[in-house]
Parts: C-alpha cells; sequence; structure tokens
C-alpha cells in the first residue's frame, strides 16, 4: 500500500532550510498561546489518540480514533462527544466492532457519521442516534476489500464517504437508508484519505497515487449531481501522501500532507507539505519548519482556508499551526502546559462561531502513556 497518513508517518530527515521569499510563513512566538487552549479529554486508555474531530456547533462536537494501544496490541475504538462544557466518551461496547474509528463528521445532534478501519470481515459505518453510536448497514458491507476511509455530511444531510471497493478508489453516497456506490476515481493504483465537500453537490478528495517506485500526492473533485470526476495534475514529491484538503474556489485549493522522503531508518519523520492549485498549476509552499507534517485544514466562516494543524519534531514542546495571513501563513504555536509534547490529528471549524477544534494526542508516539488531546480557539 501506498503512503499512511498519521503520527510518525514519513522514514527521513532530509530537507532543506525553508525559502525566504513571501510564501514562506513567519513565525511567531509564545505571545499567541493564549489563543488556543487544551480542553480535557478524559477517560481513555493509554495509548489514546484521536484522529478526527467534528463540530455542529458551539454545544455539539464528536471526536473518534483509538484507544488501549500497547506492544502488539491494535487497540479499540474511541468515540467522545462534546456537549457545549466538557468531552465524555461514547460506550462502543454493543458494537461488533473493535478497530480504529478513523473519521467522523455531522451537521446535528441526528446527522453524524463515523467509518472505522476494517476489523474481521468489515469496515464500519456507525451513525450517531442522539445519545449513542450505531452500526449502519450499506451495500458491500462485510465484503473483502472494502475499506471506508472518510465521511463528510453536507448540509442537504446526505452522507459521502470515500474508501475502495472491487480494487478501485471510489465513493458512497448515501440519505441513512438509501446508498449508492459511484463509478471508481478513474487513477490506478490510488489511496483515498479525506473526503470534504464544498457545497452539497462539489466534493473533493485527497490521497496518493503510485508513481514510479512511490508515490505521488493525489487531489480530485466529485461532481455531486452527475458523479463525474475531475482529476488535478499529481502533487509531485518523494513519497507525499495529502491528508487534507481545502477548497475555496476551483483556482484556490490548498493541500497538506507529508512527505516521506527516499532512505533513512524506519520510524523517522518526514516533510511537512504544503501545495496551492491556481487553476493552472500546484505551487509548493515551503511550511515555515522543516522536518514534520501537517495534518489536517479548516477553513474560516467565508469558505477561506484559514488553520492548519501539524507537528515541527525540531520544536515538540507545544502544538504546532499554520495560521493564514494575508495571501501567506504564519507558525503560531498553541498553548503550554496542555501535554509535554503533543500531536495534533486535525483541526475543524465551530459552526455559527469563529472557534476551531483541533485533536490528537499528548505525544507523537502511540505507546503508553499518551492520552487523547484536544484544543481549542474561541471564536
Amino acid at each position: 500500500m501506498a503512503g499512511t497518513i498519521g503520527a510518525l508517518s514519513g522514514v527521513t530527515l532530509g530537507a532543506g532550510p525553508a525559502r525566504a521569499d513571501a510564501d514562506a510563513p513567519r513565525s511567531r512566538g509564545p505571545r499567541n498561546a493564549q489563543d488556543w487552549r487544551a480542553v480535557p479529554a478524559p477517560g481513555s486508555t493509554p495509548a489514546a489518540q484521536l484522529r478526527r474531530v467534528s463540530a455542529a456547533g458551539a454545544g455539539l462536537a464528536w471526536a473518534v480514533g483509538e484507544e488501549g494501544l500497547a506492544g502488539p496490541s491494535r487497540g479499540r475504538a474511541l468515540a467522545m462527544v462534546w456537549n457545549g462544557s466538557a468531552w465524555s466518551m461514547t460506550d462502543l461496547s454493543h458494537l461488533n466492532y473493535s478497530g480504529r474509528l478513523s473519521d467522523v463528521a455531522g451537521v446535528s445532534s441526528t446527522a453524524a457519521w463515523s467509518v472505522g478501519l476494517p476489523s474481521g470481515d468489515a469496515s464500519p459505518l456507525l451513525r450517531w442516534d442522539g445519545a449513542t453510536w450505531r452500526e449502519a448497514s450499506f451495500p458491500g458491507r462485510g465484503e473483502a476489500g472494502v475499506r471506508l476511509e472518510s465521511v463528510a455530511v453536507g448540509s442537504d444531510r446526505r452522507v459521502w464517504i470515500c474508501g475502495a471497493r472491487g480494487g478501485a478508489a471510489r465513493l458512497l453516497l448515501g440519505d441513512g437508508t438509501r446508498w449508492t456506490w459511484l463509478d471508481p476515481l478513474p487513477v490506478a493504483s490510488a489511496n483515498l484519505y479525506r473526503i470534504v465537500l464544498r457545497t452539497p453537490n462539489e466534493v473533493w478528495v485527497s490521497g496518493d497515487q503510485a508513481s514510479g517506485g512511490g508515490w505521488s500526492g493525489l487531489v480530485a473533485r466529485c461532481n455531486g449531481t452527475t458523479g463525474t470526476w475531475t482529476v488535478l495534475p499529481p502533487i509531485t514529491g518523494a513519497r507525499l501522501g495529502i491528508g487534507d484538503v481545502h477548497a475555496a474556489a476551483a483556482d484556490d485549493v490548498w493541500a497538506v500532507g507529508t512527505e516521506a522522503g527516499v532512505g533513512g531508518p524506519p520510524g523517522r519523520p518526514g516533510n511537512p507539505a504544503l501545495a496551492h492549485w491556481d487553476g493552472t498549476a500546484w505551487n509548493r509552499v515551503q511550511p515555515g519548519f522543516t522536518v514534520g507534517s501537517l495534518s489536517g485544514i479548516a477553513g474560516d466562516a467565508q469558505g477561506r482556508a484559514a488553520w492548519i494543524s501539524g507537528w515541527n519534531y525540531q520544536d515538540q514542546s507545544r502544538s504546532t499551526y499554520l495560521r493564514r495571513d494575508g495571501d501567506g501563513w504564519t507558525v503560531v504555536r498553541g498553548p503550554a502546559g496542555g501535554a509535554t509534547a503533543p500531536y495534533l490529528n486535525d483541526v475543524t471549524a465551530v459552526p455559527g462561531t469563529g472557534g476551531f477544534w483541533s485533536a490528537g494526542m499528548t505525544s507523537p508516539v502511540p505507546a503508553p502513556p499518551t492520552e487523547a488531546y484536544t484544543e481549542r480557539l474561541d471564536g
């Protein structure tokens, strides 16, 4: 399989210094730490991490991942819910699933969904019933080779899922009752990691595709009415995977991920990757640090890319973000004291506010005593 997006996914330290040009983000000091604050996410069994976070508003949000990772153990699913004042764990013992939940998306208390990696004979599809998660059926459930990687929910309550079936990357579309697999992405040897909606009928996906002996970054758009694909040119790099994408317009698309590079011992971190599509070509932008990763990107109320979550290998004492600053990006540090060396997997906007959530784990290695971790920026 090609590149895997996640903690310590890369294998090399080799990246040159950031360019000193207009595109290179400017670093800002700890004076910005008061903007983001750590919010306890208690109750999980170490090692634990939150992979994705989604908010319906100031008083309702969900976060999912895994807990109980130790040695050879694959761990088990972890899900939390925010009630406006605190995170609490959701009991998943009634589910016939023990693997990792990889994504969550919701727009209301009755329109939230989660997906996970295959465990046993099924990749799960879960629906929030207002109090807990329940398993939902879909075509291909339990079928060998079916993977549900990421989920998005539109304002029209339609549910979009990217994954794989029949040996090809493709989308699953449903309304909670009826589900349809759409035509495959017309790219061979592709993996999809994230799906996002710009509008209910404009669907974007990101991931990677085979390229020579490695892989390059993949971004594509699906017309939600016709199901037709527009595949952007590959984002070239040394084993580059795109973990998230944000489209403000067809000629204003940002993609973030990790470039694993070539060579180096196993377990060595990769290099953060930031690229912008201007409607004609991809332009790589220096993210302001050279070793680590970029994991998630979120837009503001106007639909413009606003925040990027990341991990800076060379300065792990606080979380690391990129904040949109005019036409460029500025490096911003998270709060002190929230965790000794936090690793962020995702960032998302809080609808109806100017706020944002981020989620991850308290250290960059998913081994005990690492715990689930969140930060919040009030709007």
